[in-house]
């Protein structure tokens, strides 16, 4: 079936043309003579959620990952980790264990440490929540696998994390959390004690590892980066301020052409112009991310972050007690739109939503839209509202 778009996002650029979907994967693209304004784009792939629509995934219940999902799918996500932050290693333990069990995209046999596609229910509003009992579980959103950020960062950095259950590096500790469920990502901090070797044993087992709630020194990045450390979590936030002589991780990060660098664009974290300064300073190796909390797609209230935190929801802001940001209520449409409201150009934007995720998390299977690829896309009008959602070949928002 031809899905009736004017162009579609395809390596990258807007290409003219009408896309075809045959048996839950992009047929042909480029179709016909553009007609209407909408524009198909892969499903967005976001790398960073805590939490989504009321769920906090340290603590996400029995049926949190079933309503999270229903609601990232509806704002186009059909692809992502959940990040499980700091916090005891036994909760954390917890934590992963509850997170969908590994499993590869339909029509793949990719291999590797997060490959899970979780199952949601259609997504029926009463009283605020999400009905699960509508009808049988239908294709959610691909769970990547965990994103673990922390234990191993500095305790002069935190951000919102539990500063009493920060911890030095330890084999121990890792090999426990990575034997407790599907870990694709690690954050940490390079300049502690001991981490360099845990950045070995990751990147040995095919886990990301990102640097991040650290006050590490350019040079002390770059060690980490020379031993495999591929991206930067949060460009800018909880870590060191570049200065003069000083370029600390944030500067280390954009000189180079092998690190990907993560933002959140929400309006908050980020000043319009830093932004703009790193889009042009790296390209096509920005992520976007929405760091979400529970309190994305939920009303502003008291919300916990990690399971303990308390942190709070107004104004677009969400806070801790001490007034320090908890991570966001972000979409990752949002996000798209507030890059290119910069002056970003739309298909860089969506870049950073798609394609450039995919290849952080080495998952060549999601965030491409050509002949061949599955077809978990996007539909956009010409004002960037979300018009559908695929999830292989069939519209499930």
């Amino acid at each position: 079936m031809r899905i009736g778009v004017a162009a579609a996002l395809v390596g990258g650029e807007l290409v003219d043309g009408d896309v075809e979907v045959i048996d839950g994967r992009v047929a042909a693209v480029g179709l016909g003579a553009p007609s209407g304004s909408r524009i198909a784009a892969p499903g967005f792939v976001d790398l960073q959620v805590n939490g989504f629509a009321g769920v906090d995934f340290s603590a996400p219940g029995e049926d949190g990952y079933a309503v999270a999902g229903a609601a990232l799918l509806a704002g186009g996500v059909t692809a992502f980790q959940p990040a499980i932050v700091t916090g005891e290693l036994d909760a954390m333990r917890a934590s992963l264990a509850m997170v969908p069990a590994p499993a590869a995209h339909p029509g793949t046999d990719s291999a590797g440490p997060g490959r899970a596609h979780a199952s949601v229910a259609d997504p029926v509003r009463r009283a605020g929540r999400m009905d699960l009992s509508a009808r049988a579980a239908a294709p959610g959103p691909r769970v990547i696998g965990a994103h673990l950020e922390g234990p191993f960062i500095s305790p002069s950095r935190p951000g919102a994390h539990d500063p009493s259950a920060i911890r030095p590096p330890d084999p121990a500790a890792l090999d426990a959390l990575l034997a407790a469920g599907a870990v694709s990502q690690v954050t940490l901090a390079p300049e502690l004690p001991g981490a360099l070797e845990l950045v070995d044993a990751l990147v040995a087992r095919g886990v990301t590892v990102s640097l991040g709630h650290t006050e590490a020194d350019a040079a002390t990045a770059h060690r980490a980066f020379d031993r495999g450390a591929s991206a930067v979590t949060h460009l800018f936030n909880a870590m060191r301020r570049p200065a003069p002589r000083d370029p600390g991780i944030a500067f280390a990060a954009l000189g180079r052409e092998d690190v990907f660098v993560t933002l959140i664009v929400d309006g908050h974290h980020l000043a319009d112009d830093t932004v703009r300064t790193a889009w042009r300073a790296a390209g096509d190796r920005l992520v976007l991310i929405s760091d979400a909390v529970a309190a994305a797609a939920a009303p502003d209230g008291d919300y916990t972050l990690g399971g303990t935190v308390p942190i709070h929801s107004g104004g677009g802001k969400v806070r801790t007690a001490t007034g320090a940001l908890a991570g966001s209520t972000l979409t990752m449409l949002a996000a798209v739109r507030n890059c290119h409201a910069l002056g970003i150009p739309l298909a860089a934007a969506l870049r950073a939503a798609t394609e450039a995720p995919a290849r952080m998390a080495r998952r060549p299977d999601l965030g491409h839209l050509a002949p061949g690829a599955p077809a978990d896309l996007v539909i956009l009008d010409d004002s960037l509202e979300l018009h559908s959602v695929l999830v292989a070949g069939s519209q499930v928002a």
